[in-house]
């Protein structure tokens, strides 16, 4: 397992966040890139439906059930690129809570808005997006207030457009890049002003409690986990406490 550096560790600890550039590469991400792709273009006619019968939003979609659809998208939730830190950064207590396969059409405005994801009452909150192409300025990439995921910072403002928010820092970068981020700090996807849909993977991570996830939740796929470590990273498995 790969532990963070000092350097990472102390990033992590000042700003919230990491980026690993070429954290999934080579046949891996040709693996991941063809089945992205292949499931995106079925889901996308379910998705173009739903918009024309008023079920959904013309903003994003992301890809159903990911873990029974290809092995990849299991793969890469203790990728050892950055599974290292996110171990050490939840004491070795790490759960998954989900994936989201989304894929996210240009547009003039970004789909979210400024946010943090949970109150800082909540346990340690961790999300790692992966590019599964290349992400362009201005192409609906990622985007990180650094530090606000302290407790003392801000207030930030409601800003009408992403790139107003005072401090941020935008990420764009090659397919494979993996962004891992405090779920506590402000963050966002930029406008998207290419003709390109932004296609990334997010994984949702959280430090273990008590009943957090039930073992029925990724019961399915029970047989891709046959380790000890993968059993309670899927909460098949229960922590010592």
């Amino acid at each position: 397992m790969i532990r963070p550096t000092a350097e990472q560790q102390k990033r992590w600890n000042d700003e919230g966040y990491l980026v690993f550039e070429k954290a999934i590469q080579g046949d891996d991400l040709k693996r991941l890139q063809d089945a992205f792709d292949h499931w995106s273009a079925i889901c996308k006619e379910d998705w173009l439906h739903r918009i024309e019968t008023g079920q959904s939003a013309g903003t994003f979609y992301d890809i159903p059930d990911p873990f029974a659809k290809d092995e990849i998208f299991i793969d890469l939730v203790d990728h050892p690129s950055y599974y290292g830190a996110l171990m050490s950064f939840t004491n070795d207590q790490l759960i998954l809570l989900g994936p989201q396969v989304r894929t996210v059409p240009p547009g003039p405005i970004s789909y979210s808005s400024w946010h943090p994801d949970v109150p800082f009452s909540n346990p340690l909150h961790i999300k790692v997006q992966i590019y599964v192409h290349d992400v362009l300025p201005e192409s609906g990439e990622f985007a990180f207030v650094p530090g606000s995921h302290k407790p003392n910072s801000g207030p930030y403002p409601k800003v009408k457009r992403s790139k107003s928010m005072p401090g941020h820092k935008a990420f764009p970068s090659k397919a494979g890049t993996a962004i891992v981020f405090n779920s506590y700090g402000w963050h966002t996807s930029m406008d998207n002003h290419t003709n390109v849909a932004r296609k990334s993977i997010i994984l949702i991570y959280e430090k273990s409690t008590p009943n957090r996830i039930s073992p029925d939740t990724f019961a399915s796929i029970a047989n891709y986990c046959q380790t000890q470590q993968r059993r309670k990273l899927f909460g098949l498995e229960k922590y010592d406490t």
